[in-house]
């Protein structure tokens, strides 16, 4: 999919080179697209839980995350692709906001109003920066990090979403109770946005492809607009240019959610070396530098901390900006850059924000359940790096049964104090806990005698090697 005329492969491969305007900007605009939605979904998601989303009173703070996610989203781009001092990679890095955080901040704000996000800003700002202090320390603490534990969270952040995209387009939570919950107009307009993406990312290239999310989102928007489903009140009041307040929500410091978002930091950090090393693997065949990987981890934690002043949300490498270098084969930071202009450029203007808060929930809908679906996926690819012995098997089995178990029964918890409450019900937390602690100590093998016990249904290993396979 690389354009011709950008440069030669030399030049390509060296994240200094600037291509000729003509071709950088489609191609740093090519990066946002492929990132929108995704990273203004978080807010929605955040505001939606707290009760100031869609169709709601407080819509205009709504707005307000909308905009200051593709605001510090640009601006912690610029950290990484510019760079400042021990700051940034100076790779072609997309920040945006982080899908990872969502079930440790739904508990901190559900059914609380737009007070709680004060918690939230403390909670962001606290982890933030505790993310950036891990810069000199992430390559030595990637050990404990292994693809059981980090394809583990993975995997139990994108199943703790599933619920949020299923409700999403079946009305909404507001909906829940009424006759149109789950209604067959609903689940059409769902299921058309669905279709659409599926469509796109498998039957073309190119930008309609990286972009299926995007455009299938347009679609199931122009069918919900025929049928009467929008509503544009919101865009007429709204204004032309935002400033960002600093404390826009006030700020509040809570242990839950400073514990909360300084540990889902570390998972984090991990994410973001690996962002970095696809980056630097797939656009210029080498491996990341110590340097790299640090300025990366600084500027992650940073901007994240900077968002969190002014009432975003925490921010984290894309990785699927990361695909979309190796598609295309261009390392420029300068492309990215260009990108992450025009991101800030459209976080200044509150009427996109209006535009976006008035998607019926019924299409974002379609749209999340397709990308939270893909997170539950990442996190199962990254356990197929797994050798599947006993010993992990008995480690990822107890962690999950932990974690999923308290996501599905959180009235399990009802006896404890509401800040272990808010630490434990998204299970992600302690079943990533569990993994790493039962990893860092159980023995590497277990005898023979430790083995005799198996469930009904599941061979020894043995007997599998003795089996030929069908």
């Amino acid at each position: 999919m690389v354009m011709k005329g950008l440069g030669t492969p030399e030049q390509l491969r060296d994240p200094n080179y600037t291509p000729p305007l003509a071709k950088a900007v489609p191609l740093g605009i090519q990066h946002i697209l492929a990132m929108f939605i995704s990273n203004v979904t978080p807010a929605i998601i955040v505001a939606g839980a707290a009760g100031f989303g869609f169709g709601t009173p407080g819509v205009g703070n709504l707005v307000y995350m909308i905009q200051v996610s593709m605001t510090f989203a640009g601006i912690a781009t610029l950290f990484q692709t510019i760079g400042l001092g021990p700051i940034g990679a100076r790779l072609p890095i997309v920040q945006g906001t982080s899908f990872a955080f969502i079930p440790i901040m739904i508990p901190l704000v559900a059914g609380q109003g737009v007070e709680a996000m004060a918690t939230i800003t403390g909670g962001v700002i606290c982890g933030g920066l505790f993310h950036a202090c891990l810069a000199p320390f992430v390559g030595r603490i990637r050990f404990a990090l292994p693809p059981l534990v980090t394809g583990l969270v993975v995997l139990l952040i994108g199943l703790a979403l599933v619920k949020v995209g299923i409700q999403y387009a079946a009305g909404g939570v507001p909906a829940i109770g009424t006759p149109e919950y789950g209604s067959a107009l609903n689940w059409f307009v769902a299921l058309v946005v669905i279709v659409v993406t599926l469509g796109l990312k498998f039957f073309t290239r190119g930008l309609w492809s990286i972009s299926a999310i995007l455009l299938g989102l347009i679609a199931g928007y122009v069918v919900a607009l025929v049928l009467g489903m929008v509503s544009f009140g919101n865009v007429a009041r709204a204004s032309w240019l935002l400033v960002p307040d600093p404390f826009h929500f006030g700020v509040s410091f809570s242990f839950a959610a400073v514990i909360g978002f300084c540990l889902m930091g570390v998972i984090s950090a991990i994410e973001t070396v690996g962002d970095v090393s696809g980056i630097t693997k797939g656009g210029a065949g080498r491996e990341a530098t110590d340097h790299e990987i640090r300025g990366a981890t600084f500027a992650d934690g940073l901007g994240s901390a900077i968002a969190g002043v002014f009432g975003a949300l925490p921010n984290t490498s894309f990785s699927q900006n990361v695909g979309l270098i190796a598609i295309t084969g261009v390392m420029s930071r300068h492309v990215v850059t260009i990108g992450a202009l025009f991101l800030i450029v459209c976080g200044f203007v509150p009427k996109i924000g209006a535009v976006i808060a008035t998607i019926p929930i019924e299409v974002l809908g379609g749209g999340v359940i397709v990308m939270f679906g893909m997170i539950a996926s990442a996190g199962v690819s990254m356990l197929a790096e797994v050798e599947w012995d006993r010993r992990n098997m008995v480690i990822f089995g107890v962690a999950l049964s932990v974690g999923l178990g308290l996501q599905l029964e959180p009235d399990a918890l009802q006896h404890a104090d509401a800040t272990v409450k808010v630490l434990l019900t998204s299970g992600l937390l302690p079943a990533a806990t569990i993994a790493i602690v039962l990893n860092l100590f159980l023995p590497q093998t277990l005898a023979d005698d430790q083995t005799s016990e198996e469930p009904d249904g599941v061979r020894h290993d043995a007997y599998l090697r003795s089996t030929p396979s069908h």
